[in-house]
C-alpha cells in the first residue's frame, strides 16, 4: 500500500536549487508596474460588488481601469522594443 506522504512529497516537494532566476526575477520587477495597476483595477471594481456603484465608484474605476490599460501598453512597447533590436 502506498502512503500519501510519498504522493505529497513528489507533488509539494520544493527543492533549495528551485529558487527564481535573476532573469525571473528582472521580468517580474519589469511587469511589476502593470501587475500594481491591474490590483488597483480590481480592487476598484471588488468595492462595488455589494452596493450599487455610485458616480464616484464609475471614476474610480474608469481611472484604474485606464491605468492598467497604459501600465500594458507600456510593458508591450517595452518588450517590443527589446525584440525588435535583435532582427537583422
Amino acid at each position: 500500500m502506498d502512503h500519501i506522504v510519498t504522493v505529497q512529497d513528489a507533488v509539494t516537494g520544493f527543492e533549495p536549487w528551485r529558487e527564481p532566476t535573476d532573469a525571473e526575477l528582472d521580468a517580474i520587477e519589469a511587469e511589476m508596474p502593470a501587475i500594481t495597476a491591474d490590483v488597483e483595477w480590481l480592487e476598484a471594481v471588488i468595492i462595488t460588488l455589494d452596493r450599487t456603484p455610485t458616480e464616484l465608484d464609475t471614476r474610480r474605476i474608469r481611472r484604474a481601469r485606464r491605468r492598467a490599460l497604459d501600465a500594458r501598453r507600456e510593458l508591450a512597447n517595452r518588450t517590443a522594443e527589446s525584440f525588435a533590436g535583435g532582427a537583422a
